[in-house]
């Protein structure tokens, strides 16, 4: 038997979690410093995986298929596509950033807090997550990935309500009943998302007889497995509202800007740029490979709904007094165009979307974590107590000005490229929603250099006068972050190359081809 590499980089940060718990108390150092040798660990396999990985093989490699529960057709089950491996990669990437990040957000409190916050155990969970998050991408059972998609919350609830910012105007109290507010919201939402999903699950196996990803799709493909169009459409609905929650998509997005506002900057970055990315990832694994009639009936709905993500969330990012909610906003808008661009049903467009959300997870993680930088030196997440900061902490403004333009998608970084592709993919499909869409560019040069020039610029507030610039901890973090945006702004090649095959095959399972392009014959 081979070696069973897509398990050990799901069990390696697993089996990590619940070593770092067992340390002592008193270890709190020793227990960093495993947390981040596992995450570099798992990001070793993560590299072997992609190197392992042939885009021009077969559609899931490096597939595994153990028994489970025999009487209800479970299998254990798992395989990656190019699209879970680019995500699985980005996943392992950010973590070891994240741990780096926040070596000392889990330390005691002052003397006299009545809080202890438990740092063995909020590493711990961070690897519980990043555990849960790459079996959920490596996956091809849909039981399976029901039950990594809704464990994946109870850690997130306790680092969102447990762990939250101490940067908060208010006071130790209420800041303790903001983060348990955020952290509720966020579990109830995700909670009745995961419910509606587990009706359609049971309704899946009913009309299938078994949860095999790859044996159903091929038994809707060869005709021997036939949906009633009512049932498809019920079950696609299922299953799309489970994922538009944890995406986040409009109008089901209200939870994400209190999460991050209140979780720690890296928690903040785990939500965006990891767990968000389930969401996306599962349309188009699930809802597109299951139900492809269902997913063409129900796309204009969807693009509607999308484009007002790009535009809602542009506008309040636009209005956002708080940098984190402002960032949140921002990621809603960018998720909308994600969804966009798998749902213009076009090759550039489902590129785009796949290659919006490594772009988008590297973007994010390096503007959010130094405004975590910043706001930790000043003890307040407002925009209004910010100014001159480029005077005082050049590298770290300087590094705040990389993070927010390539937010904004400007040519030469990453996320430009992936939303030139998903715009191009829509327009060619549908023009009207593709130029709309553009206008979510404007805002969010808006928001990002607005944000920039209050809290960087003019004259020094006292309160930053004596900020220091990133030290050496910071720099590691945030210096590979800023090096990726350019490399892959410049030459994107290597994440669409592994991409593109699987999204042919995802347009194969809906029987969609590219629009030709409509240009008028040049006399001769």
């Amino acid at each position: 038997m081979s070696f069973p590499l897509l398990t050990a980089t799901a069990v390696l940060p697993a089996v990590g979690a619940i070593a770092t718990a067992a340390v002592p108390a008193a270890q709190r150092t020793a227990a960093k410093w495993l947390a981040l040798i596992v995450s570099l660990a798992t990001l070793a396999l993560a590299i072997v995986v992609l190197v392992r990985f042939d885009p021009d093989g077969g559609r899931y490699q490096l597939t595994e298929s153990h028994a489970w529960i025999k009487d209800f057709g479970v299998r254990y089950e798992l395989g990656v596509d190019g699209i879970a491996v680019a995500l699985i990669a980005l996943t392992a990437l950010l973590i070891p950033f994240i741990i780096l990040a926040g070596w000392h957000d889990a330390d005691p409190l002052e003397t006299g807090s009545k809080r202890w916050r438990p740092t063995q155990g909020f590493f711990a969970l961070i690897l519980g997550v990043e555990a849960m998050v790459i079996i959920s991408f490596e996956a091809t059972d849909v039981f399976l990935f029901y039950i990594f998609f809704e464990a994946m919350l109870i850690p997130m609830y306790f680092l969102i309500g447990g762990f939250g910012d101490r940067a908060h105007e208010h006071g130790e109290e209420a800041a303790s009943t903001q983060r348990s507010y955020a952290a509720v919201k966020f579990l109830l939402y995700n909670l009745v998302g995961g419910l509606i999903m587990l009706a359609a699950v049971i309704g899946l196996y009913v009309v299938a007889g078994n949860f095999s990803l790859q044996e159903i799709a091929q038994a809707r493909a060869n005709g021997s497995l036939h949906m009633a169009t009512s049932t498809e459409r019920w079950l696609f609905l299922g299953f799309f509202f489970a994922f538009a929650v944890k995406a986040p998509l409009w109008p089901l997005h209200t939870w994400l800007p209190n999460a991050m506002q209140e979780a720690t900057a890296p928690v903040a970055v785990l939500i965006t740029a990891v767990v968000d990315k389930v969401g996306t990832f599962a349309m188009l694994r699930f809802c597109l490979q299951l139900f492809p009639e269902a997913s063409k009936w129900a796309t204009p709905a969807i693009l509607v709904l999308a484009l007002i993500s790009i535009i809602y969330g542009a506008l309040l990012a636009v209005g956002q007094r708080d940098i984190k909610r402002l960032v949140a906003y921002a990621s809603i808008s960018h998720f909308g165009f994600i969804i966009l661009g798998i749902f213009a049903m076009t090759s550039q467009g489902q590129s785009g979307a796949t290659l919006y959300m490594v772009n988008h997870g590297i973007s994010t993680a390096a503007l959010m974590l130094v405004a975590g930088f910043l706001i930790s030196r000043r003890g307040s997440r407002l925009i209004a107590d910010y100014g001159g900061v480029q005077k005082v902490a050049p590298v770290l403004a300087g590094t705040f000005l990389v993070g927010g333009l390539a937010t904004l998608s400007l040519p030469g970084l990453a996320p430009f490229v992936s939303e030139f592709l998903v715009l191009v993919g829509t327009f060619t499909r549908y023009p009207a929603i593709g130029i709309i869409a553009t206008f979510g560019i404007v805002l969010a040069a808006l928001y990002t250099l607005v944000l920039y020039q209050r809290t960087m610029t003019g004259p020094v507030k006292q309160e930053v006068s004596a900020m220091p610039d990133l030290r050496a901890r910071e720099l590691v973090v945030v210096a590979p972050l800023i090096v990726l945006l350019i490399f892959l702004g410049v030459y994107p090649k290597p994440v669409t190359d592994i991409v593109n095959p699987a999204v042919k095959s995802t347009l194969s399972d809906v029987h969609k081809k590219d629009p030709k392009p409509e240009v008028e014959a040049v006399a001769k």
